[in-house]
Order: structure tokens, then C-alpha cells, then sequence
């Protein structure tokens, strides 16, 4: 719990310099600033690989979604390592595969192609923080 209210985490990727890190920390700020303010917080890789306590109880305490941009898994592995709970590890790799059309690019500025990749990840990570804050809706149910 953060400020009293259950609250998913959020650790992007910090892969400084690289298109899908940097689509990463996009999808991450749009879910955390513009989505989910109210069910998410951000917590920055940087942290916990510093070792920061107050970054290892936050996601020691909560449900945590990492996004991660390349296949050494960085946010999650160090969420791991600080003792914290995946509820889902996303990464861009695999949502560029279902959207080979929206191919990011730049670094400091993404294309309008990246900025889109990175939109449509924050709303799939968006569900996500819904499946994890709601409960169950009519599970077992039937109108049979």
C-alpha cells in the first residue's frame, strides 16, 4: 500500500540510448501520469540498482509491472533481486512483434511510430493494473 491505497508499481526499462528503452519509460509515464495516476507509481531502475530503500519497499509492499526493452529482462531482474512481486512482466520487443507496423525510432525523441508503440503498451499495461487493483468480477458465475 502507498499513501494508505493499494497501488501497482511501475519499473521501465532504463536502457539509456536504445528506441525500445526509451519506448519503455514512455509507455510507463503515460500509464502513471496520464492512465492509471491513481492506481499506479513509477519507480525508477536507477534506484533499486543503487539500491535505494525506500524504491526496494515500495516494491517489496506492492504488486509490480516491469517493462523491460531487450531480453536481459534488467527491471525485472532487479525487482526480483529487491524481493518485490511481478504481477506481469511486459516487454516492448514483444509488443513490437504484434505491431511490426509502428517500428520505433530516435533516441531522445521518438518517431510518431514510437510514440505509438509506446501508447498502445500503456493501455495493455493499463488492463493489466485494472486485473490486478479490482477484484474478480463474476468468477464461477453462470446465467445458465
Amino acid at each position: 500500500m502507498i499513501g494508505g491505497k493499494q497501488k501497482v508499481v511501475i519499473v521501465p526499462c532504463s536502457g539509456i540510448g536504445k528506441p525500445f528503452g526509451t519506448v519503455s519509460r514512455e509507455a510507463a509515464y503515460e500509464v502513471c501520469d496520464n492512465i492509471k495516476p491513481d492506481d499506479t507509481q513509477l519507480v525508477a531502475l536507477s534506484k533499486l540498482v543503487l539500491g535505494d530503500n525506500e524504491a526496494r519497499d515500495i516494491v517489496t509492499r506492492n504488486q509490480t509491472v516491469t517493462i523491460d526493452g531487450c531480453t536481459k529482462m534488467c527491471a525485472a531482474t532487479m525487482v526480483r533481486q529487491s524481493g518485490g512481486t511481478i504481477a506481469k512482466e511486459i516487454t516492448v520487443f514483444d509488443a513490437f512483434r504484434r505491431h511490426k507496423d509502428l517500428k520505433p525510432e530516435g533516441i531522445a525523441e521518438l518517431n510518431d511510430q514510437g510514440i505509438k508503440l509506446a501508447q498502445v503498451m500503456a493501455r495493455e499495461i493499463a488492463d493489466i493494473v485494472d486485473e490486478v487493483t479490482q477484484p474478480s468480477k463474476g468468477k464461477g458465475d453462470s446465467n445458465g
